[in-house]
C-alpha cells in the first residue's frame, strides 16, 4: 500500500548524497532488515500477543487468533491484517490477526477494538480502559471478507522522552510497567527508549576506574532526579543512591528489556555522552576535562551544578564510552543497535568551532561502533529549538554530520509546535523522527494541538527530500490528555491526514461506550478551543494556583519586566516575553466556551454516571474552568491592591483562597488526583526508614521547589513539574496563596512599601518544612465527583 512512497523516499535520499558511501535510507533500510534477523522467535511473539490480549480482554482470550508473517505478505513493510477467523464457531476464534511482529498484531487488535467494537485503551490514570461496548465471545463484529490490511507508512514508532523516567516512571514497580507495556504495545509503539537501570551500570564502569562509592554518591542524583544527573544538568542533588536502589532498577530493566524483545519492539538503550565524575579529575590529571556551565541553579552552587565534560578527543573517552557498552552487553544481551545519546541538553558546548563538535560527535558514535560495529545513534533535537542561538546551520552541520550518514537518528522533539526539519533542510539529510512534546513536567491541564498532530506528520512525509523515518511521543510527562495520545499513536499507521470532526465523534461514542449528544457537541467546542492551541507560545501549565507569581504588584511595568527577568532568566520560558503591566497566565481560547462544554457534560451525566472514562473527563474540564476563573480572580486582587482598595483585595483574595479549596476537594473524590498516591508509591521501593525518608523527600520536591532555594531566593525551577493534585492544593498552594494575600493586605493596611523578601522568607520556610514533611495523604477517593462538579458550577458559572 506504502512501498511506492518508501521506494521514492529511499531513492530522492540516495540521489542528494550519492557522494556518500552509503545514504542514509540505505542505511536505513539495513538497519530494518538487521533487526527484524533479531527479532524473537514466531511462537514466542505469538505468545507475547496473546498474554496482551489476556490482561486486557481475558474473556475474549479464545476469541481471537494471532498469526507471525513475514513482510512480503505486507507489500515489503510492516503491517497488520485483520480477517475473519475460518470456520469460526462458539467455541473457536473469530477474529484473525496476522502482522510482522507482535507489535503488529497488537496494534491490530486494538484497531480492531477500536473501529468494530468501539473500545477504548488509555492509562489507569485519566479513566482507564472503555471495553464494556465489545460484543460477548461468539459475536465479535466481522470485517470485510478480503479482510483489512494496514501498513506503516513509516518504519517507527518511538516513545518517552529522557525526563519522562523520573517526571512519571520513577516509583513504578513491575506491576506498573507491565500495564505500560501492554499500553505501548496496543499502540503500536516499536522503538521505545530504555533508561531504567543505567545507573547499576555506570557504578560497574566507574568503579573499575578506581572511583569510589563515595564519589558516586556525588555523581548520581537522587531518584526523582535522574534524568538530569544523566543529561550532566547536576549533580547529588536528592541523593545519594542506596545499593537497594542500584539494584532493583538494574532488575526491573531486565524485566522491561525482556517483554519489550518478546513483543518485537527496538529498545533504544543509553551510550556515553561524557558526562563524568568529578573524582575522574584527580585520577586522570592529564585527562582533558571541562567544567560545564550552571544549569537553574539559584546561585550557582557547586555542590549541584557545574557537571564535568571529558573531552572527545581524549583517548579516556573511547575507553569509557567502550566499557559502557560492554558492560550493558553483558547485563542484557545483544538486544538492540539503537543508542540514545544527549551530549549537551541545555548545556552549551564549551565552544561554538565546528570542528570541535565535530569531533565530539564522532567520539560519541565511535565508543558506540567500536563495540556494535551496526550501532545506529539516536539522539533528542531539543537542542536545536532551546538553544537556538548557538545551534546555527555550522553548528548544527557539523554535530549532524559528525558520523556517517544513516548512522544517526534525530528526534524532532517539539514538532508539533516547533517543528525543526522545516528550517534546516530536512535535518541537513539526516533520518528523523517527527515528535509530539506536548507536555512539560508531567503538569496536569487540558492542552493540545489536535491539527497539527493529525496532519503535521502527514506534511512532513510527503515533503520534497523528506528523511523522516518514524513518528513519536516525547511528552516530558504521562498520564494526561488522553484524546492527545490517541490520535498521536494513529499517526504512525495513517498515510493520510484525519478529518477530526468525525475522528472526533468515533472518540466520544469509544471514550464513554455510547454516544450522547451533548458529549459530542462538548468535544467540538473543546477541539476548537482547548485542543487549538495554535498561538506558538511553548509556555502552558501557568495557572496561578499551581505557578503563583513571585513579583511585586506595586512595581510599574517597566520594573516589573525587569525584575521577571532577573527572576526567571534561566528559565526555559520567560514569564516576560508577554508585554503586560500584569502577569499573564497562558490563555489561548474563549473560557466562556469551555464553560459552555462543561455544562454540555454535566447534562449528559445520567447517561454516563457509571463511566469511569466520563467522571476522569468531567473533573478535569471542572478543574480547568475553575482554574483558568482563579488567573482573573488573582488580577482582580492585585489591581485592588494597586487601587489600595483593601475591602476589594480581601474579597478577591477570599475568593481565590476558596477556589482553591473547592479544587482540592474535587480532586479528592477521584482516585486519579491524589498526592498520595505519588508519595505512597515513592515509599514503597524504600527497604529502611532512611530510605523511606529520602525517597518522600525527593517525590515531595520535585513536584514542588524542585531545585535548590536560599531563605530568600525560590528555586528558579519551582512549580516547573506542578500537579493538580488533591492534598497538594491545600497542603501546599493554599498557604503559598494565603501567606501572600496576608502580606498585601498587611501592606495596605499599614501604608507600608509591600515586603516581597519577607514574604518570600516565610513561604520557602515553609516549603523547606514541607518537602521533608511525612504527613500522610489520602489514597482513596473521598466524595461524589459528579454532584461536586455540578454544585461547583452552579456556585462559580451559574
Amino acid at each position: 500500500m506504502y512501498f511506492p512512497k518508501l521506494l521514492c523516499l529511499i531513492s530522492v535520499l540516495s540521489l542528494a548524497l550519492s557522494s556518500s558511501s552509503q545514504s542514509p535510507s540505505e542505511a536505513i533500510e539495513a538497519l530494518l532488515t538487521r533487526l527484524d534477523t533479531q527479532r524473537s522467535s514466531p511462537s514466542v511473539q505469538e505468545s507475547a500477543a496473546k498474554a496482551v490480549l489476556h490482561r486486557l480482554l481475558p474473556t475474549h482470550s479464545s476469541s481471537f487468533e494471532f498469526k507471525i508473517v513475514s513482510k512480503v505478505v505486507c507489500g515489503g513493510l510492516s503491517c497488520f491484517w485483520i480477517t475473519n477467523y475460518e470456520n469460526s464457531s462458539r467455541t473457536s476464534a473469530e477474529i484473525l490477526i496476522k502482522g510482522t511482529t507482535a507489535i503488529e498484531i497488537t496494534s491490530g487488535l486494538h484497531w480492531y477494538l477500536k473501529y468494530w467494537c468501539g473500545a477504548h485503551v488509555s492509562w489507569d490514570k485519566t479513566g482507564g480502559s472503555q471495553i464494556a461496548s465489545i460484543p460477548n465471545p461468539g459475536s465479535l463484529p466481522l470485517v470485510k471478507t478480503e479482510g483489512v490490511r494496514i501498513q506503516r507508512p513509516i518504519p517507527w514508532n518511538y516513545y518517552q522522552n529522557v525526563v519522562t523516567s523520573s517526571y512519571s516512571y520513577v516509583w513504578w514497580d513491575w506491576k506498573r510497567w507491565e500495564r505500560e507495556l501492554d499500553w505501548m504495545a496496543l499502540q503500536g509503539v516499536n522503538l521505545p527508549l530504555a533508561f531504567t537501570g543505567q545507573e547499576s551500570i555506570w557504578q560497574k564502569v566507574f568503579m573499575g576506574l578506581n572511583i569510589s562509592r563515595q564519589d558516586l554518591d556525588d555523581f548520581f542524583g537522587g531518584p526523582a532526579f535522574l534524568a538530569w544527573a544523566r543529561m550532566g544538568n547536576l549533580h547529588g542533588w536528592g541523593g545519594p543512591l542506596s545499593q537497594n536502589w542500584l539494584d532493583q532498577q538494574l532488575v526491573l530493566q531486565k524485566q522491561i528489556l525482556s517483554r519489550m524483545i518478546e513483543l518485537g519492539m527496538t529498545p533504544v538503550l543509553p551510550s556515553f555522552a561524557g558526562n563524568v565524575p568529578a573524582a575522574l579529575k584527580k585520577i586522570y590529571p592529564t585527562a582533558n576535562i571541562t567544567r560545564l556551565g550552571e544549569w537553574n541553579t539559584v546561585d550557582g552552587d557547586p555542590r549541584w551544578c557545574c557537571t564535568f565534560l571529558l573531552d572527545p578527543s581524549d583517548p579516556l573517552f573511547i575507553r569509557i564510552g567502550e566499557a559502557y557498552m560492554r558492560q550493558q552487553i553483558k547485563e542484557y544481551g545483544d538486544v538492540t543497535d539503537i543508542y540514545n545519546c544527549d551530549t549537551f541538553n541545555e548545556n552549551s558546548p564549551p565552544t561554538s568551532d565546528p570542528t570541535y563538535i565535530s569531533s565530539l560527535g564522532s567520539a560519541v558514535y565511535e565508543a558506540m561502533s567500536k563495540v556494535d560495529k551496526d550501532a545506529v545513534w539516536l539522539m533528542q533535537g531539543w537542542l536545536f529549538y532551546s538553544d537556538s542561538s548557538f545551534w546555527k546551520p555550522p553548528q548544527m552541520k557539523a554535530l549532524l554530520h559528525s558520523v556517517p550518514f544513516g548512522k544517526m537518528i534525530v528526534l524532532d522533539l517539539f514538532a508539533d509546535a516547533k517543528p525543526i526539519w522545516k528550517s534546516s533542510s530536512q535535518f541537513y539529510g539526516t533520518p528523523y523522527v517527527w515528535c509530539m512534546l506536548h507536555n512539560f513536567g508531567g503538569n496536569i491541564e487540558m492542552y493540545g494541538i489536535l491539527d497539527a498532530v493529525a496532519s503535521g506528520p502527514i506534511d512532513a512525509r510527503r515533503s520534497e527530500n523528506s528523511t523522516m523515518v518514524g513518528v513519536g511521543m516525547c511528552m516530558e510527562g504521562i498520564e494526561q490528555n488522553p484524546i492527545v495520545y490517541d490520535l498521536m499513536s494513529e499517526m504512525a499507521f495513517r498515510s493520510d491526514k484525519v478529518q477530526l470532526e468525525e475522528w472526533l465523534k468515533t472518540y466520544s461514542r469509544r471514550r464513554y461506550g455510547k454516544t450522547v449528544n451533548q458529549i459530542e457537541a462538548a468535544w467540538e467546542i473543546l477541539h476548537r478551543t482547548v485542543y487549538n492551541c495554535t498561538d506558538g507560545i511553548a509556555d502552558h501549565n501557568t495557572d496561578f494556583i499551581v505557578k503563583f507569581p513571585d513579583w511585586d504588584p506595586s512595581l510599574d511595568t517597566n520594573s516589573h519586566r525587569s525584575k521577571s527577568n532577573a527572576l526567571y532568566r534561566n528559565r526555559r520560558f520567560l514569564f516576560s516575553e508577554r508585554s503586560s503591566a500584569l502577569p499573564q497566565p497562558h490563555q489561548w481560547y474563549s473560557t466562556q466556551d469551555v464553560i459552555h462544554a462543561l455544562r454540555l457534560f454535566l447534562d449528559a451525566r445520567h447517561n454516563l454516571s457509571g463511566s469511569l472514562t466520563y467522571r476522569y473527563d468531567l473533573v478535569d474540564l471542572t478543574r480547568q474552568a475553575l482554574s483558568k476563573l482563579a488567573n482573573q480572580v488573582y488580577l482582580d486582587a492585585v489591581i485592588a491592591f494597586r487601587e489600595k482598595d483593601g475591602n476589594a483585595l480581601r474579597i478577591h483574595g477570599q475568593k481565590f483562597l476558596q477556589l482553591v479549596k473547592d479544587i482540592d476537594k474535587l480532586l479528592a473524590a477521584d482516585d486519579n488526583f491524589l498526592l498520595g498516591t505519588w508519595l505512597e508509591s515513592a515509599k514503597r521501593l524504600a527497604l529502611n526508614p532512611s530510605e523511606m525518608k529520602q525517597h518522600e523527600w525527593n517525590a515531595r520536591t520535585q513536584v514542588t521547589m524542585w531545585f535548590d532555594n536560599t531563605k530568600s531566593k525560590q528555586s528558579q525551577l519551582h512549580d516547573y513539574a506542578n500537579k493538580f493534585w488533591s492534598g497538594l492544593l491545600e497542603g501546599y498552594y493554599l498557604p503559598r496563596a494565603s501567606m501572600y494575600f496576608n502580606h498585601l493586605s498587611k501592606s495596605l493596611r499599614e501604608n507600608e512599601h509591600f515586603e516581597l523578601e519577607e514574604w518570600r522568607k516565610e513561604w520557602i520556610a515553609f516549603s523547606n518544612k514541607w518537602q521533608a514533611g511525612t504527613e500522610l495523604y489520602a489514597v482513596k477517593a473521598q466524595g461524589d465527583a459528579l454532584a461536586l462538579s455540578s454544585e461547583l458550577y452552579k456556585k462559580y458559572f451559574h
